[in-house]
């Protein structure tokens, strides 16, 4: 007999998306990473209760830390904490990960941003995108072919 299925986990793996990120960046690169939580943040990501949209990743003394990300405590967390929906959380990264990542974002003027949050096998991961600015053309560009392709979909599917 194996052990009893989570069907929630399995249905919707997503937690957070930060949808954003591919219109103001060029991702290069994606990373996993662990993420270090305490026990109320991993109930309220168990409720979805999360929001990475002004969140990013920065390298601090060969550590990887996510600044920004909200996790809303849920009302019924333990009374005896005071959790802080923003606080620094570390970032769980292999070390040739991290060396990797350290010499793109020092030497080559790379950004990494948070692109999505999930659960993969029990665990909280979240998705880093190595990444390089959109300019406001490359942002124009970029509307015009996604509006071409939606375009050229509605034309084919009249046919």
């Amino acid at each position: 007999m194996g052990k009893p299925s989570n069907d929630k986990a399995k249905a919707n793996p997503s937690i957070a998306v930060n949808r954003q990120a591919t219109h103001e960046f060029f991702i290069e690169e994606r990373f996993e990473a662990g993420l270090a939580l305490e026990g109320w943040e991993v109930k309220s990501l168990r409720a979805g209760r999360a929001q990475l949209k002004e969140a990013y990743v920065t390298l601090k003394n060969g550590e990887a830390w996510l600044l920004g990300a909200h996790i809303s405590p849920l009302t019924s967390a333990s009374t005896h904490i005071d959790p802080d929906p923003t606080r620094t959380r570390k970032l769980l990264l292999h070390k040739h990960e991290l060396n990797r990542l350290i010499g793109n974002v020092e030497r080559k003027g790379y950004t990494l941003i948070p692109l999505a949050l999930y659960w993969s096998k029990g665990r909280a991961k979240l998705e880093i995108g190595l990444a390089k600015g959109k300019k406001l053309h490359d942002k124009r560009a970029s509307e015009k072919d996604r509006d071409w392709a939606r375009e050229k979909q509605r034309v084919m599917k009249q046919r």
